[in-house]
């Protein structure tokens, strides 16, 4: 795949109940599929585990969706909530 020059921004969030490995098998995944981590965020609150990853999908080695049913898969093996939405469309939904 021709690498692209410019960004193309996701975010990708994670809720559920805390375990041990949800951190690794996500950013596992990403790694493999050439995504780069721009920012990460994460609480633990009253033992849920709440993340969002900023991430560069401009040279994924799989497309968007794809990438959607990759994360869905790690989200039902670990029990919990993984969505991911494009910078775009998290901009018109967010517009004032």
């Amino acid at each position: 795949m021709k690498k692209k020059t410019g960004k193309e921004l996701s975010f990708i969030t994670v809720m559920g109940q805390d375990r041990k490995g949800i951190v690794a098998s996500v950013s596992q995944f990403l790694y493999k599929n050439e995504i780069n981590i721009e920012d990460i965020s994460q609480k633990i609150i009253e033992g849920y585990f709440v993340m969002t990853m900023l991430v560069d999908i401009a040279n994924a080695a799989i497309p968007l969706e794809k990438l959607r049913d990759g994360l869905d898969g790690i989200g039902k093996k670990l029990r919990i909530k993984i969505t991911i939405q494009h910078e775009n469309i998290f901009k018109m939904m967010h517009r004032v």
